[in-house]
């Protein structure tokens, strides 16, 4: 869907809540009324409200499972609301530099790292509920560091499952400058700020999470407002 698109930027977009029909390339699962628009007071904007159970209702991209997305950026931004007391996980096809098919999901559900050569289940026990986050997945670490050595070449397919509300998706060629890896002294690699158009506004309280390997075994959790730092 993607792969002939310019993908040079600071972003890819891949899904926002506004506009009149922003499911209109997704698969949705699950009856309407619980996968809808909604707006959001806090936000003052539209969201898409997933409710229900996450193994029957959930959102899809691309809608055809034979087309590939494309996307080569190697950090993935979800904007996210997991309520209280609810799980939510959200799984993602890579393709690798040998042309592999590998699969990473994470979930609320998970305790612990498990994985196969192709397949991933990635614990977000930390994940702070009824709040805003930038869920920022670093698609190149966990593909390399779980599957041995697997080069990251590009980003497949999305499958948002229930319970969340969902602000926007995109992709990003360089690590968001708000995320840290939990050592503010070891900066690795180049980061960068993400655009204001894709920022949360100024008054609502958010958090930012970076999932990578070495983010999965902390469970140190800050909230803040906008320009707050917090890792998973």
């Amino acid at each position: 869907m993607f792969k002939n698109d310019y993908q040079g930027g600071s972003i890819v977009d891949i899904f926002s809540a506004q506009g009149k029909d922003p499911v209109a390339k997704w698969k949705l699962y699950g009856r309407k009324p619980s996968i809808t628009k909604v707006f959001d007071k806090e936000l003052k904007g539209f969201v898409y409200s997933l409710e229900g159970s996450g193994q029957t209702h959930k959102m899809q991209l691309p809608k055809d499972g034979k087309i590939a997305l494309g996307l080569i950026q190697k950090f993935l931004i979800l904007q996210v609301n997991v309520p209280l007391g609810k799980d939510f996980s959200s799984e993602f096809l890579v393709t690798d530099e040998e042309h592999l098919k590998r699969r990473l999901y994470l979930s609320t559900v998970h305790k612990e790292l498990s994985a196969t050569p192709l397949h991933a289940r990635i614990p977000l026990t930390c994940l702070k509920r009824n709040t805003w986050c930038n869920l920022c997945i670093d698609l190149d670490s966990l593909t390399a560091e779980i599957f041995k050595g697997a080069r990251f070449l590009s980003l497949d397919g999305i499958i948002i499952s229930a319970c969340c509300k969902v602000r926007r998706i995109f992709t990003m060629k360089n690590e968001p400058a708000d995320c840290t890896d939990g050592d503010l002294e070891l900066i690795t690699g180049p980061k960068e700020e993400i655009p204001k158009n894709c920022q949360f506004p100024g008054e609502v309280q958010y958090i930012i999470q970076l999932v990578n390997t070495k983010t999965l075994g902390q469970t140190d959790l800050k909230g803040g407002t906008a320009n707050s730092e917090t890792v998973c």
